[in-house]
């Protein structure tokens, strides 16, 4: 059972990762723009009332919007990651195995998760020490 849920997160994943690029990528913005502007000019955007053509426009402008944002999106998280793995590259202390940690799938950024809470208990433990109130 184990081994199928694995299986179906990591075709998900890759599903996921596949929409993200169709979605983020300009030449996809255009051609909704052309199909919006195919839409409202043919017959049956004409045949509405102005309410339902405002109605349509709302939704044209937000269905663009959503292709801007994703494009925005994808530019920041890359240049964040690019970033931070400068970051970890640099610093002789750091983990390298973090470096390009966006490409892991979940399950195995789920188990790196788990160690770094695990090394942020001790870190606690080792900080907090006894006080004496008298």
């Amino acid at each position: 059972m184990k081994r199928l849920y694995r299986l179906t997160e990591k075709g998900f994943e890759k599903l996921t990762s596949i929409v993200n690029l169709i979605i983020g990528n300009s030449i996809t913005f255009i051609l909704a723009f052309f199909i919006l502007i195919y839409w409202f000019c043919g017959k049956r955007f004409n045949q509405h009332d102005l309410h339902d053509k405002i109605g349509d426009i709302i939704l044209g402008l937000t269905f663009l919007t959503l292709f801007v944002i994703q494009k925005s999106f994808n530019r920041f998280a890359a240049s964040l990651h690019l970033k931070i793995n400068e970051l970890i590259a640099s610093s002789e202390a750091a983990n390298n195995k973090l470096i390009s940690v966006e490409d892991r799938t979940e399950h195995e950024i789920a188990e790196l998760s788990k160690e770094y809470v695990e090394l942020m208990e001790l870190a606690k433990e080792t900080r907090e020490e006894p006080t004496n109130n008298k």
